[in-house]
């Protein structure tokens, strides 16, 4: 990808439920809108592949291994469009009643890159730690599209700005943020307030796909790299895309070098730390 070249991103914001059948349908249709309006990389919200509230037993019954039908239809769909799709999914980890909170980034040759969930969401009267294993600990799974260094976050990671630092620092130029923001008093304005900040601070693009209401907050977003929403739905469930680039990012870094300026690094905290 040359420096101008553009990249259409898509968020797609729904409201996933307990029907699988259902959720595939809608994926499938936004998906299909997204690729109508441009877009080469479409991402989805966390929990795609199944969501009730609150949580309980039936999401590990409804959990699926990553080769289960979820992703390889998944991986049907971004085939026959030609794009690259990012969605929540609850992994299959063979843990009795508990899960992996995962994300999957899939084309039409498979499985570019996964991420479970580092920090689970044991706040505001939930406990999403008593049913989900958190992920490990590792190396950031950086993928590209269209020449842009990708990588992933889920929801409740926004409120830890050392997640998105450190996938800077492993080359990410656009991070991806599936979530399920579950509404309550300024819930939407932190939101807003932590996805714009997760740009502004890195100098990247943050593209957010959260679940529609009557549960989530809604207000899908894109931001650039100086804080500008591009794009953001509303309640409604529905699609918006954004036209990114790599001369944006260059434009950007030289007038905001903040990120050859800091002078501390992010390290994981130790057992015990």
């Amino acid at each position: 990808m040359s420096a101008d070249a553009q990249l259409g991103v898509a968020v797609a914001q729904f409201a996933p439920g307990r029907d699988a059948v259902e959720n595939l349908a809608r994926i499938t249709g936004l998906a299909h809108l997204a690729a109508q309006r441009g877009a080469s990389l479409i991402v989805l919200p966390e929990y795609s592949s199944y969501f009730s509230d609150p949580m309980d037993g039936s999401f590990a019954v409804n959990a699926q291994p990553l080769d289960g039908r979820f992703v390889s239809s998944l991986i049907q769909l971004a085939g026959r469009l030609q794009a690259t799709l990012v969605a929540g999914m609850v992994e299959q980890i063979g843990k009795g009643p508990r899960f992996s909170n995962t994300l999957v980034a899939v084309n039409g040759g498979g499985i570019l890159a996964t991420y479970r969930k580092l920090h689970l969401y044991d706040a505001f009267g939930q406990r999403e730690s008593d049913w989900v294993v958190p992920g490990d600990i590792e190396d950031p799974d950086i993928f590209e599209v269209g020449g842009i260094k990708v990588g992933m976050q889920t929801c409740y990671d926004i409120r830890f700005p050392e997640v998105t630092r450190r996938l800077v620092d492993a080359g990410a130029e656009l991070v991806l943020v599936p979530a399920e923001w579950v509404r309550g008093p300024l819930k939407e304005h932190h939101w807003r307030t932590l996805v714009t900040a997760r740009a502004i601070e890195n100098t990247i693009y943050v593209a957010a796909a959260d679940h529609a209401p009557p549960i989530g907050v809604g207000n899908s977003l894109i931001v650039g790299p100086m804080g500008v929403h591009m794009v953001e739905i509303g309640e409604a469930t529905d699609v918006a895309v954004a036209w990114i680039s790599r001369q944006r990012l260059a434009d950007v870094r030289a007038k905001n070098p903040a990120l050859s300026l800091r002078r501390f690094r992010v390290e994981p905290l130790q057992p015990g730390g």
